[in-house]
């Protein structure tokens, strides 16, 4: 008998993800209310120098999310997701549509001693796109993960 390499659409493919993990100072149910709220989710979401209108944030399993985000150069991306799950304060699971790229995004929140671990993992139809964003991406959840702990720390002044 001989092995095989699991096919391309296998959920596990490595080579469809893009995880982004930041160790955060501040406890589990503050981390995930700072994405659970849509007031302060507007006020960290996306990469330096992007600004945010939520227009519908309905955090439930079925429950719709559509921003508008502006980048630096003033260029507007038009953004909807649609949430599979939703576990306070462990785990947040979406859907990102197409139009710039599709994803499935599992978001969680795992206590430290200290604080909070979030893990974003990105897992995209096919390998070829998540390479294909895979640059610009990582660099941006870093810059996005920068904002929340900035977002955080100015939370508790």
């Amino acid at each position: 008998m001989s092995s095989s390499s699991p096919p391309t659409d296998d959920p596990s493919d490595p080579a469809r993800e893009i995880i982004s993990t930041r160790d955060l100072d501040a406890p589990p149910s503050d981390v995930f209310g700072a994405f659970s709220d849509p007031e302060h989710l507007a006020r960290w979401w996306g990469p330096a120098g992007f600004t945010n209108v939520i227009h519908t944030f309905d955090l439930r399993p079925g429950g719709l999310w559509r921003l508008t985000m502006t980048g630096p150069d003033g260029t507007a991306y038009h953004n909807t997701s649609h949430f599979l799950a939703v576990e306070p304060p462990v785990r947040v699971v979406f859907v990102h549509e197409d139009p710039v790229h599709q994803f499935t995004m599992t978001m969680t929140f795992a206590p430290l001693a200290a604080g909070t671990r979030l893990t974003w993992r990105m897992c995209f139809d096919e390998a070829a796109e998540a390479e294909r964003v895979r640059a610009f991406v990582v660099a941006a959840n870093e810059q996005n993960f920068d904002r929340l702990a900035q977002h955080l720390t100015n939370a508790r002044t």
